[in-house]
């Protein structure tokens, strides 16, 4: 059986050119870092960087029955909702996990614009037609869009000159609609997965290469880098950020994922009245933040955790050095009792138990 070519994105020549590595990445070929993991993190820690993740998912939800929709298939509560306003929410399934992590933007009434995870464009699509059944007018717009976090302290400063838009005045978790860098209708969204700041910026196609071209030279002043996927995975770990098929996937239920605050029961949605039952029942094990006592040894995804005794609690679900730190963290499964800041647990690495203290979100002091 042939394998599946990976998809690219709209910039790829240009990753390329820059010198970066190409890795496979949820079927796309993806830049994983341009120099090195541990510049590329401080970059965006201390300064401003760009990541091109336009692998990312984006449906359209609109009509007079979008809200409907949306409101039974995701968690969170979207009637909430203002335009200009976005919101963090998941799509629970029908057995108590999760099918995707996403975020919802409000464009106008009846015009919603969904971000799912790269890897689950086509399962989320499925998901949201299956449960369509009002009428709501769904468009899968993900091939149409490039999609550019520039995040950093330095972020509102770098790309200052490249719109009439004032970025300081946009709170978190909104966004404005105008033209950046000559590109109409860009979506300017202060969010972003790094807990450094900045802005995700969602670009049509057409206008992606110019876009990026001059993000990179209004960036030059303030030390602006591309940045891959690397850097990525240490920022969101290091702010404790669910990764969908590590942290959470159709087995973990937001409330043991520490996803409460998501999970709305004021209106009816996908497995709702289980997951309410879940959180009167109190649950038995909850996703956990963790610093390792020492050196030597870096927690990594699936190693067991356990007890001062070497009993299994759980295991590691995201792990490896924190570069802000200096040292090993990770994020796991323990069971509840287990789960309070300041307990100490153990890592099994190598076949050595290794001492981890569970830690406080996020692990590193974030700017939002």
């Amino acid at each position: 059986m042939e394998a599946t070519p990976l998809k690219t994105v709209a910039l790829h020549a240009v990753h390329q050119q820059l010198g970066a590595k190409i890795v496979p990445f949820a079927g796309y070929a993806m830049p994983v870092r341009y120099s090195s993991d541990l510049e590329e993190h401080h970059t965006v820690r201390r300064g401003v960087g760009i990541f091109d993740v336009s692998h990312m998912g984006e449906f359209r939800v609109r009509g007079p029955y979008a809200l409907d929709l949306i409101q039974r298939t995701t968690s969170n509560d979207a009637s909430k909702l203002q335009p200009g306003k976005a919101q963090y929410s998941c799509l629970p399934n029908a057995e108590g996990g999760i099918v995707d992590d996403l975020l919802v933007y409000k464009l106008a009434e009846e015009d919603y614009f969904l971000v799912v995870n790269a890897s689950n464009i086509e399962k989320d699509w499925n998901w949201l037609q299956a449960h369509n059944t009002s009428g709501a007018e769904l468009e899968n717009v993900s091939d149409q869009l490039s999609l550019f976090a520039v995040q950093g302290p330095k972020a509102a400063e770098a790309l200052r000159s490249l719109t009439d838009v004032d970025l300081t005045a946009i709170p978190y978790y909104s966004f404005v609609q105008g033209t950046f860098a000559g590109a109409p209708g860009v979506i300017i969204s202060a969010t972003g997965y790094t807990g450094a700041g900045g802005f995700e910026l969602y670009v049509p196609n057409e206008h992606a290469a110019a876009v990026w071209e001059q993000i990179m030279e209004a960036g030059k002043p303030f030390g602006l880098k591309p940045i891959g996927l690397g850097a990525r995975d240490t920022l969101r770990l290091e702010m404790g950020y669910c990764l969908y098929g590590n942290d959470i996937d159709d087995t973990t239920s937001p409330l043991e994922a520490g996803l409460g605050w998501i999970t709305k029961f004021t209106k009816d949605f996908t497995n709702s009245e289980a997951l309410k039952a879940q959180k009167a029942a109190g649950v038995q094990r909850k996703l956990v933040g963790f610093v390792m006592d020492g050196p030597g040894g870096l927690p990594r995804s699936h190693y067991p955790l356990v007890d001062a005794e070497g009993n299994a609690i759980g295991e590691v679900t995201s792990g490896g050095q924190s570069p802000s730190l200096g040292k090993g963290i990770g994020l796991g499964y323990v069971k509840t009792e287990l789960a309070s800041p300041g307990t100490k647990i153990f890592v099994q690495v190598r076949g050595k138990n290794l001492p981890a203290t569970v830690s406080k979100l996020p692990l590193v002091a974030g700017t939002e």
